[in-house]
């Protein structure tokens, strides 16, 4: 007797997914070994030359930018997401919770255009920061915030931070308060319970977001492209200009497949360095 007679059918829709993002990798793969044709959008036969070009200097620092930049948009949305998951999780007041949840989350039903252009709007040299700084005193003149890599992390950190108080909520819900109580009992205060076994507790949910907030940046294009300004080059960027504005596709789609196992191959690395903590935070 079948006892998942469903199993097959809440599988599947993942499956058919699976499938179309299978082909679509293999698509972009065969693109990325052809050689590219000027002045035509057809391509010619088989190439290497788009993988060996990816040593120039020009390439090899658009991804360095892109991982400098998905590193510190992980550490600043983990250092600003961790309070407020916290508080979301540990506040008696629910009016508060739920203001915090609404805060935290509402990004999330706004399209990262919308998003960005409210950052433009933000960091502009007579936007909003800039015209109360100058209204406060506090500068003479507007500063440069647009088109740099500071004002793209500003706003990669409000994309991202969303998924990061998710993570960090569900892996500080699930720590047994009774830990904390006996540290208590023992002697401990506050911030030494927080930092012996708070914190390693919810190492999982920290590792976890700051591996999605990396990934999630490194696929970033609609906030670099229109913050940066073409003067941050990050992966996406260069994927764009290069099949969009030169039709060279061969070369754009070497650059997705070797972007693509970059992140991975980063992420692979830092789950490995917090592997360490996460046994660490097991055996608290």
């Amino acid at each position: 007797m079948n006892t998942r007679p469903f199993l097959g059918w809440f599988v599947s829709p993942a499956g058919l997914v699976a499938v179309g993002l299978i082909a679509a990798m293999l698509a972009v793969f065969q693109y990325s070994v052809r050689a590219y044709i000027p002045g035509s959008l057809e391509v010619g036969g088989f190439t290497l030359q788009n993988f060996a070009a990816m040593l120039r200097p020009l390439y090899a620092l658009a991804f360095w930018n892109t991982v400098l930049l998905c590193f510190e948009t992980a550490v600043f949305t983990l250092i600003l997401a961790y309070p407020l998951a916290y508080a979301l999780v540990r506040t008696n007041s629910s009016a508060l919770r739920s203001f915090i949840l609404v805060v935290s989350v509402t990004p999330l039903f706004l399209g990262e255009v919308v998003r960005t252009y409210s950052w433009m709007i933000v960091l502009g040299n007579k936007g909003f920061l800039n015209t109360l700084l100058l209204q406060l005193g506090l500068l003479d003149r507007p500063m440069q915030m647009m088109f740099t890599a500071g004002g793209v992390v500003a706003a990669l950190v409000h994309v991202t931070m969303p998924i990061m108080v998710i993570m960090l909520a569900a892996a500080l819900s699930h720590i047994d308060r009774n830990y904390e109580k006996a540290a208590e009992s023992l002697g401990a205060g506050p911030v030494r319970v927080f930092l012996t076994i708070t914190l390693p507790l919810s190492m999982p949910g920290i590792v976890a977001g700051f591996s999605t907030a990396f990934a999630w940046t490194f696929s970033a294009f609609a906030t670099p492209q229109l913050i940066g300004g073409g003067r941050v080059s990050t992966v996406s960027t260069l994927i764009y200009q290069l099949g969009f504005s030169s039709f060279n596709f061969p070369f754009a789609a070497s650059l997705s497949i070797i972007g693509l196992a970059l992140s991975l191959a980063v992420i692979a690395l830092l789950k490995k360095a917090a592997s360490p903590l996460e046994r660490m935070a097991g055996t608290t």
